[in-house]
């Protein structure tokens, strides 16, 4: 499947500029990114729910943009399941066949075939009313099952469910990806879902992608300050740092207050760049005695998460930094801590973009 050169517009208001996408058979992708960044339009514009203004659209090797929705082999699983009330599970999976002509028999087999994968066998009888948000939203993936697509688009399809039930509806979805030999598009706002059933995640803002990599590239080599923040919880801290030379040939990295550590950056490799700021991932800085880290920070606030601690601290020069610690951390709003940082990685210029040295992909971030 290939995005070529998309853009769209809302009347003076932009909403994609220039999306470029290629996408292999049988692969999941995960468009990602807040509210508003334009990823729910890119999937209806695949869907042909919204015109394509300028680019094209390729599902294997037809070009579908200008082909109505029914003839472009999708099938699309919304937010809002939109089942028929009136009609039995059995009836509203096979009403987009009937509709299609399909011959009596076909529909029984494929239905039954859907429910099975689905474990939906036993409800095909009962209408929607009479079903769980979980068991209704897996009779609208069974409704685009039976359509046997080349493609399945999933609208943020476990928004509307509760944290259990998101979290079954999440493997039920990575098992469902093993059973039906298809492409999978997802678009989300949660990253939890993007890093658990996508192949690769397309993180989207301000109109364009930002960008496409595996789950653990996204995580471990963010492109941009916006990439770094947006995927991880919590999110990325960054320090204000001066750049000169360290221990072979490396960028020190020197924080606002005197004190200094070595990164995993090559000085050479790097641009000139008026300001530099250090990104820290929780996992990097340890809470540690006063005195006996790298600098010393004042507790603001402590997450208690079961087997780990986040401590959320403030620096002497005002900056925000956000630590790990064990599950039975002693730290307390108001305690003074020292602070070992472990994880210099990560370096961002006065553009936001993302700087790293050779350490390979998929490793420890």
């Amino acid at each position: 499947m290939r995005l070529d050169h998309l853009s769209k517009s809302f009347g003076s208001v932009a909403v994609l500029d220039d999306i470029r996408l290629d996408i292999a058979p049988g692969e999941f992708i995960a468009f990602l990114g807040p509210s508003g960044c334009g990823k729910s339009t890119l999937l209806r514009m695949i869907a042909g729910l919204e015109t394509v203004e300028t680019g094209q659209i390729h599902i294997g090797e037809r070009r579908v943009d200008p082909l109505p929705p029914g003839d472009r082999g999708v099938a699309m699983v919304f937010q809002h399941y939109a089942l028929y009330p009136h009609m039995t599970i059995f009836e509203n999976m096979a009403f987009g066949l009937r509709n299609a002509k399909v011959p009596k028999a076909e529909i029984e087999a494929r239905v039954a075939e859907a429910a099975r994968i689905l474990e939906i066998e036993r409800f095909l009888k009962s209408k929607p009313g009479q079903l769980s948000g979980g068991q209704r939203q897996r009779v609208a993936i069974g409704r685009a099952i039976v359509k046997k697509p080349d493609l399945f688009l999933f609208d943020e399809p476990l928004s509307n469910l509760d944290a259990a039930l998101r979290m079954r509806t999440r493997l039920e979805l990575a098992q469902l990806r093993r059973r039906v030999q298809a492409t999978m598009i997802l678009v989300t706002h949660d990253q939890v879902e993007a890093m658990t059933l996508a192949d690769r995640i397309v993180v989207m803002s301000d109109r364009r992608i930002q960008q496409v990599g595996t789950p653990m590239e996204i995580y471990a080599r963010p492109a941009n300050r916006f990439v770094a923040t947006f995927v991880g919880s919590p999110p990325m801290s960054f320090l204000d740092v001066t750049l000169d030379a360290g221990a072979d040939g490396v960028a020190r990295a020197t924080l606002v207050g005197g004190a200094s550590l070595d990164t995993d950056v090559p000085l050479a490799v790097l641009p000139t760049s008026p300001t530099w700021r250090l990104g820290l991932r929780a996992e990097g800085v340890k809470v540690v005695a006063p005195g006996s880290g790298l600098v010393d920070a004042q507790v603001e606030f402590v997450e208690r998460l079961g087997d780990r601690t986040l401590v959320y601290l403030r620096l002497a020069d005002g900056a925000t930094i956000t630590a790990e610690d064990v599950g039975a951390s002693r730290a307390a709003m108001g305690d003074r801590v020292g602070l070992a940082l472990d994880g210099a990685r990560h370096l961002f210029d006065a553009d936001d973009r993302a700087h790293y040295g050779p350490s390979p992909i998929g490793g420890r971030p």
